[in-house]
Parts: C-alpha cells; sequence; structure tokens
C-alpha cells in the first residue's frame, strides 16, 4: 500500500493511495469545505463546488483567462470522468454541491449516504448549473432537472437516490466495510463493482416533505417555456393551496439572478438533446462569456454577496426577468470573438488510467 502525498503545502490537496486494483482518491481541503482548486478533502464536505473566489479575484484584476483556464480544466476532468473505461466509485458522504457534482455525478457509481447534501445552486451565485449539470440535470424524471438547476434546491441522500443522482445508499456506518469491499476487488468489471456495493446498500426513507413527492406539480410548473411562465405557474399553484414548498420555490427563483436564470433554463433544455461533450463545450462557452462580464456582471455580484462580503444581498443587473432579452441569452451560446481563443478541445481517450475510488 502506497500513500502518494508530498510535503510541500501545494501538492497534498488531493491524496493518492493505491491498492491491490483501486486507486484512491482523497480531495483534502476541508477549511474550503474542499472546493476544486488547480492542486486539488477530508471534512464534513465531499466537495462544496469549484473555488469561485479565486476565479473572481482573477477577474478583478483584469485576467479573466485565468479563470477561463481554470474552467477549461475542470470541465476536461468532467469528461474524462464520463468516459472513464473504468469504474469509478464517488462516495458522497458530505456536502455535493456545484463543481463537488461535476467530480462525482458523471462517474458510473454515486454512493449517497445520510449525510449527503446535493446542490447546485449556481443561479443564487450570478452563474449558471455547469460542469456538464446540463447534460445530467437534463436527465433527470420529468422536469425534475429544471426545478433543482433553477432553485438550488438541496436535496438529501435518499432524494438522490430516487432521482437517479445516486445510484446507491449507504449508511455512512458501513462506508469503512464498504471501502474495504472494494480494495480487496481484483477486478473492474462494472457488474462486480455493483454487487459489491450493493451488500452494503439499503433503500432510505424519503421524507414526506420531500420535493420528489411533488413531482406531478414540478412538472406542470417547470415545463412551462420561460422562466416567467414557470414563475406564473407556481404563483398560480400558489392562490389554490397554502404550501410551504411553493413559497419557498417561488421565493428561491426571485432571489435568483434572472439573467442566470433563463441562460440556465436554456441550458438545461438544450442538454436533453446533446451528449456530455457538446454540453460541456457549450458551457465553456458560457463561462468565458460571464467571466469577461459584457453582458452582465451578476457572477461578480452574487460571488461578492454570497462568497466575499456575505451579505446575501446581491444587487443583480438587470434587476428583473421582463428587462433580459433573447438576445442578451443568446449571446451566452455564441464563440467568443478573438483569434486567441478557442472551443474546448478533449483529449483522445486511449491509455486510460487505473480506476479510481472517489472519496471524502
Amino acid at each position: 500500500m502506497a500513500l502518494l502525498t508530498s510535503t510541500k503545502p501545494d501538492e497534498d490537496q488531493v491524496l493518492v493511495e493505491e491498492r491491490s486494483s483501486a486507486r484512491i482518491l482523497t480531495l483534502n481541503r476541508p477549511r474550503q469545505l474542499n472546493a476544486l482548486s488547480f492542486q486539488m478533502g477530508k471534512g464534513r464536505a465531499f466537495c462544496a463546488g469549484g473555488d469561485v473566489a479565486a476565479v473572481v479575484r482573477d477577474c478583478s484584476i483584469g485576467d479573466w483567462r485565468s479563470g477561463a483556464n481554470y474552467f477549461q480544466k475542470e470541465y476536461l476532468l468532467n469528461y474524462i470522468m464520463a468516459t472513464y473505461c473504468k469504474p469509478q466509485v464517488s462516495i458522497l458522504n458530505g456536502i455535493v454541491m456545484g463543481g463537488g457534482a461535476g467530480a462525482s455525478i458523471h462517474g458510473r457509481f454515486r454512493v449517497a449516504t445520510e449525510n449527503s447534501v446535493f446542490a447546485m445552486p449556481e443561479t443564487g451565485l450570478g452563474l449558471f448549473p455547469d460542469v456538464g449539470a446540463s447534460y445530467f440535470l437534463s436527465r433527470l424524471q420529468g422536469f425534475f432537472g429544471e426545478y433543482v438547476g433553477l432553485t438550488g434546491a438541496r436535496l438529501d441522500g435518499a432524494e438522490m437516490l430516487a432521482c437517479g443522482l445516486a445510484t446507491h445508499f449507504v449508511p455512512s456506518v458501513s462506508l469503512s466495510l464498504l471501502e474495504e469491499a472494494l480494495h480487496k476487488l481484483d477486478s473492474s468489471d462494472p457488474a462486480i463493482v455493483s454487487a459489491t456495493i450493493d451488500k452494503y446498500s439499503q433503500q432510505p426513507y424519503l421524507k414526506e416533505q420531500s420535493a420528489y413527492h411533488r413531482l406531478d406539480l414540478i412538472d406542470r410548473c417547470f415545463s412551462r417555456r420561460t422562466v416567467e411562465d414557470i414563475l406564473s405557474a407556481l404563483e398560480r399553484e400558489a392562490l389554490n393551496k397554502n404550501d410551504d414548498w411553493i413559497s419557498a420555490t417561488i421565493k428561491s427563483l426571485k432571489q435568483a439572478s434572472p439573467t442566470s436564470l433563463k441562460v440556465s433554463l436554456r441550458s438545461i433544455r438544450q442538454g436533453r438533446l446533446q451528449g456530455v461533450g457538446q454540453c460541456l463545450v457549450r458551457e465553456y462557452r458560457m463561462v468565458c462569456h460571464i467571466l469577461q462580464g459584457k453582458v452582465s456582471r451578476d457572477f461578480f455580484e452574487g460571488c461578492r454577496a454570497i462568497l466575499l462580503d456575505k451579505d446575501k444581498n446581491p444587487k443583480w443587473e438587470p434587476s428583473k426577468l421582463e428587462l433580459v432579452s433573447e438576445d442578451m441569452v443568446d449571446s451566452y451560446f455564441s464563440m467568443l470573438d478573438g483569434e486567441d481563443w478557442e472551443d474546448l478541445k478533449f483529449p483522445a481517450r486511449s491509455n486510460l488510467p487505473v480506476s479510481a475510488i472517489a472519496k471524502l
């Protein structure tokens, strides 16, 4: 057993351990809730997302290309995971948000626990559900992906299993046994890996107030063509019943960036018709436009209000949905101007590394 770490501070953000035929990758930025950095933990989070605060700092001094380079490498990682020839097992025993979802949901096996908390909170930051989320959210049942992506709703482990974001649910007390069993496997056969995880899996209780019990209502509202139509449908539902979930959903939408909501809805709808590679190429174009800040600077304002100053009072511009035109939304989906900019390109998929177990 070899634990591959470094004594240098900037080289131990990912711990690598090899056991039998498995390689264990442990994210190791506990104080930052394992936010993804160039170097990439341990702690109460699997991964709380990308380190967007660092990206914003670079952009604030005019260096948007450093941010683009960060997202380029992140999306390449997402693509490699999504097209991996050997099974990846992600153990999601904690917070799984944003970039943390990209580093796990694309893998073949996603193990949730009672401690799992999944969310794509980007519309509240002036961004959009990225890291290939337009691919995996658009493939959830009905319009549940639109609901999760637009509102930033948090899902627990039972809800992750029910909607398909997780493939298995294993109580946290059984994780050490599961990991040991996976270490002993001398096979990368997905059927054998799945059968091993099945031995420790349970069917969790889905809480009575879970949004997943409201699929009919979600489909009625989030299937609408525009964000304005979705909000109107929810408000009509609110007139007919006193429902805290409907009120909270409306509030979440009204607090989010109007530009982000419209860009995100179109992204998820396009994702239904695209492969994961196409989604990531498109999302890279979108994020580069956001980093340039020519149409809207909501991403920088959202990060200021939520991550930096933490006043939780972002001033969106445009401030209302009706002020976000179709032309503005269109611009996020176009190629960028400039001879030195190019679309995301993927590596050849030969000579792949060994299978991985990604965990806390």
